[in-house]
């Protein structure tokens, strides 16, 4: 099932920031030092990846600095 958005989700899913962003996200994904496992999403049978479920929080929550959440991720997701 396609996860649905609003035009203004899809206008953030589609700036350049959220590109850049996105390209950052999977970079962490390749990375070792950082714990990026899928998680489960409600009403999938799937798990949702880190990108995706990132990307996603960030459409939906407009007034966030972008740059500061991801700051933020890369924190709380550094294995130590």
């Amino acid at each position: 099932m396609p996860i649905r958005t609003t035009i203004s989700q899809q206008k953030f899913l589609d700036s350049s920031e959220a590109i850049e962003i996105r390209k950052t996200l999977e970079n962490m994904m390749l990375d070792d030092a950082f714990n990026t496992d899928s998680t489960y999403a409600a009403g999938s049978d799937e798990n949702m990846s880190f990108v995706d479920k990132h990307m996603k929080y960030l459409s939906e929550h407009p007034k966030l600095n972008p740059q500061h959440y991801v700051s933020n991720i890369r924190l709380m997701t550094r294995k130590k």
